[in-house]
């Protein structure tokens, strides 16, 4: 007697995500975050690639650093040219812009057919948003997701903050929201999770139902040049969000960080010969965020 394909049903994917208006508030990845990525999943890549396929493998929003990075406007032109077929995404991405995030998850939730989400590395912050989109969620074994509250740098007295904190306790609420009805969970518990900063790897994501599957260890590698490149790269990112934390504005901190380091399309180039005349541009960055902050 012959037994019919098990099949996995998708549960509905949750509502749409509110988009903030007021564009000219980011929400960004934690510089600890950038530093885990840089660690833990930089350069892990899927062996093979479709042609109905989207990856994941940058920031989430314009990255000024590459003149890349992942955009609900980018992501939107790959599903026309996909057209009304399933989709994979590929995700190994530390996160970024929240709010763009929210943008790509409104994307990827509107598509007519079956998303398929493969998590090879990490999905934080804004990527596990994006994650959230998919029908099923495959993640690796050694990958993690990511959770936390929207993450901004804010100036200005009190009123100020109190204005912000305002501002970001519906998006926080909402994202609570996504991750519950994806889950099952509690919503109390989510919040506690957000609030906490957690990092669930592989097994605990499909406990918790983050996740629907491991996936299988022959379909990832560790591309050795690009992980090079994304830490050298992420380490200028870090940087920046440091400098910006220490009271620079977002122009002055890449000005800074350029006058050490050169250009940014220096971040592509192959790794100086030692003694070349390189100079200690970690060591220069250090002690100029040191001074900054003190």
């Amino acid at each position: 007697m012959s037994r019919l394909p098990l099949r996995i049903h998708a549960s509905a994917r949750p509502g749409a995500l509110p988009v903030p208006a007021r564009r000219d508030v980011q929400a960004f990845t934690t510089p600890s975050v950038l530093d885990r990525w840089s660690e833990d999943a930089a350069g892990v890549r899927a062996l093979a690639q479709g042609d109905n396929v989207i990856t994941m493998f940058e920031t989430i929003g314009e990255d000024w650093w590459t003149g890349g990075g992942v955009t609900a406007k980018g992501v939107a032109a790959k599903l026309r040219a996909i057209g009304d077929r399933p989709v994979e995404v590929q995700i190994n991405s530390p996160g970024g812009d929240m709010f763009e995030g929210i943008a790509i998850y409104n994307v990827l939730r509107e598509h007519s057919q079956e998303i398929t989400v493969k998590v090879m590395g990490m999905a934080a912050s804004a990527a596990s948003i994006i994650a959230m989109a998919g029908d099923r969620v495959e993640i690796g074994a050694a990958s993690f997701i990511m959770i936390h509250n929207c993450w901004v740098l804010a100036m200005g007295n009190r009123h100020d903050m109190a204005e912000t904190a305002e501002f970001l306790a519906p998006f926080d609420a909402a994202m609570a929201e996504v991750y519950a009805a994806r889950t099952g969970q509690k919503v109390a518990d989510i919040v506690k999770w957000m609030d906490a900063e957690t990092f669930m790897s592989g097994s605990q994501a499909i406990e918790r139902k983050f996740a629907d599957a491991l996936l299988s260890a022959d379909k990832l590698t560790t591309d050795e040049k690009a992980k090079a490149s994304d830490r050298q790269i992420n380490e200028l990112r870090a940087m920046e969000l440091q400098l910006v934390s220490a009271g620079l504005t977002r122009t002055q901190a890449r000005e800074r960080i350029n006058k050490i380091k050169g250009t940014p399309g220096a971040a592509h180039d192959e790794p100086p010969t030692p003694g070349a005349g390189d100079t200690d541009w970690h060591g220069d960055l250090a002690a100029l965020i040191a001074s900054f902050q003190a």
